[in-house]
């Protein structure tokens, strides 16, 4: 009797949900399954595009892993996570996005009927780990190294990662044009870290083929005025004076207040404001630099005076572009034109203006330091430009990537082959549950070789059986074996020159593997009541006078009814 009377107790604000036990872990793992279901089918060369529309009505044309799970506006807690494990491999590595997600979402599909046969998820994060473990130690082993070699098999090498990334791309139809491309690119910057000091210019219009790359700066011609037109486009061996500050009559910002006693004083202020303006503009024309450039503002009196005087100048230059000229031509960007001395100015051995398309564009070229590139890209729409830019960037990764961390493993599946073939080995040695276990994480790297097949419309089964022959050699020849797009059959990926960066698998591994247990430790949600909601209720309340509160309790700790 007294149990019944027992009050119930009550912990966690109304309206709040929570679910947990099994059915949750289950739901969490349905869940992150849909998420990569979404991007299954864009990985490979043959992989297919997806277009996002958002609330805004922009459209985004899309085969990168990482942008279409940004723009994917996901709320379900857990699939977050996948998002997050993407946006990491994408600023790590830059490719491997849709890997990673595929790969998370396959290692939870098969830990899905160990959860329902009542197995502790934690034996499971438990073998995943250890399984993950043994697989970056054996793509260490199998990694080939690419350092000590000449600058052109270094080039060539680098060309043929950035050409496998590429080739899953929108532009993978140009994929050798661009390989050469970016690989000049981020040899031109050196050990320089910042990525900002390649710069992608897009200008609709002409085809992939007009794009080109500029050792150097390149920026759209800016806002301009009168007397623009009379300045030279072109100086050999130019100095370059950077500027922080806008060279025009400019109303004083405070309200200032002069009190004049005789009319004719008011002239000798306005020729003050005058002499200022021309004392600058003669201090940028003594320092003898023929290019004046400016973050702010150049207005057409000073457009024309340096006109006059056979110098170009160009103002509302973006503080990103601005400080690529810095870097390229070795000059210094001032905040003042007094004591402007050589060391400050920059130099390169051309400057031009030239049309591109539609746009002019100001290019520096021939820059001493030299540690920057820019690379203008060209193409029809403009949803096509943006992508190839995207593609860009994931390419200019790669090859930082494996310039610093030289060695490189075979792609198209092989790797992941080889891994599972080393994996199933290593659990037959294993006593007890674990031997499922790490079964189980090995059959799930198969994952990226069967996408492969199944994005180009080939029999998976089939080429899946070729391969685990293959890989099964005991001379261990077939290591380097992968799925040939091309012809729907298996072929060395090394001798065909598919190869990634081994840091792209281990981090997609590391990051696949991390998520997989995450998602398995968590068994139970919380969902706070929305706020919303509450405020609603706060609103309605205070419209009622503060006597409005005094009916609506429902007792302490009774139940609605």
């Amino acid at each position: 009797m007294a149990a019944m009377l027992q009050p119930q107790i009550i912990l966690l604000k109304e309206g709040t949900d929570t679910s947990q036990g099994k059915p949750q872990l289950v739901s969490n793992i349905n869940a992150c399954m849909a998420v990569a279901d979404v991007v299954r089918t864009t990985l490979g060369p043959r992989g297919m595009d997806k277009l996002i529309h958002d609330e805004k009505g922009n459209t985004t044309i899309s085969n990168d892993g990482a942008t279409i799970m940004k723009l994917l506006d996901i709320v379900h807690p857990a699939a977050k996570i996948l998002v997050d494990i993407a946006k990491s491999q994408d600023s790590e590595v830059g490719d491997g996005t849709t890997t990673v997600v595929l790969l998370a979402g396959e290692f939870l599909k098969e830990a899905k009927p160990f959860i329902e046969d009542g197995v502790h998820p934690q034996n499971l994060i438990r073998s995943y780990r250890t399984a993950s473990y043994l697989a970056i130690q054996k793509i260490k082993e199998l990694a080939v190294s690419i350092e000590g070699k000449s600058l052109e098999e270094k080039k060539s090498l680098l060309a043929k990662c950035a050409a496998t990334t590429l080739s899953s791309k929108l532009i993978g139809g140009e994929k050798e044009f661009f390989a050469t491309m970016v690989v000049d690119a981020v040899l031109a910057i050196g050990d320089e870290d910042r990525l900002n000091m390649i710069g992608i210019k897009k200008v609709p219009g002409g085809t992939m083929r007009d794009s080109f790359l500029v050792n150097g700066v390149a920026f759209k011609k800016t806002f301009s005025y009168a007397g623009f037109e009379q300045q030279p486009k072109k100086f050999v061996n130019p100095k370059i004076l950077l500027l922080n500050i806008e060279l025009e009559l400019k109303s004083e910002k405070e309200n200032a207040e002069i009190r004049l006693s005789d009319p004719l004083q008011y002239q000798s202020i306005v020729d003050a404001e005058w002499n200022i303006i021309y004392d600058k503009l003669d201090k940028c024309v003594k320092s003898g630099a023929k290019v004046v450039l400016s973050r702010l503002a150049i207005g057409d009196l000073a457009t024309q005076y340096f006109a006059d005087r056979d110098i170009f100048c160009a103002g509302r230059v973006t503080e990103e572009d601005l400080q690529r000229v810095a870097a390229a031509t070795g000059g210094t960007v001032q905040t003042t034109v007094n004591n402007v001395i050589d060391e400050v100015l920059g130099s390169c051995d051309l400057f031009e203006e030239r049309q591109v398309g539609n746009e002019r564009f100001n290019i520096f070229s021939g820059c001493p330091s030299g540690r920057t590139a820019t690379i203008v890209l060209r193409g029809g729409a403009d949803q096509f430009i943006e992508e190839a830019e995207r593609s860009l960037h994931d390419a200019i990764m790669i090859v930082r990537r494996a310039l610093k961390n030289s060695t490189v493993v075979a792609g198209g599946g092989a790797i992941d082959m080889e891994i599972s073939r080393y994996l199933r080995q290593h659990a037959r040695t294993i006593a007890g549950k674990s031997q499922l276990f790490i079964n189980s994480y090995a059959k799930a790297l198969e994952v990226i070789p069967r996408q492969l097949c199944d994005n180009a419309g080939f029999d998976a089964t089939d080429v899946l059986n070729k391969l685990r022959q293959k890989h099964a050699l005991p001379s261990g020849e077939g290591a380097p074996y992968g799925v040939d797009i091309n012809t729907g059959g298996i072929a060395d990926s090394f001798a065909n020159f598919v190869w990634e960066p081994a840091v792209v698998k281990i981090n997609a591994i590391n990051a696949a593997t991390e998520a997989a247990c995450l998602v398995l430790s968590v068994d139970e949600t919380v969902k706070n009541p929305k706020s919303e909601s509450a405020q609603g209720e706060a609103a309605a309340m205070g419209g009622r006078g503060r006597g409005g509160g005094a009916f609506r309790g429902r007792g302490r700790g009774m139940r609605r009814r």
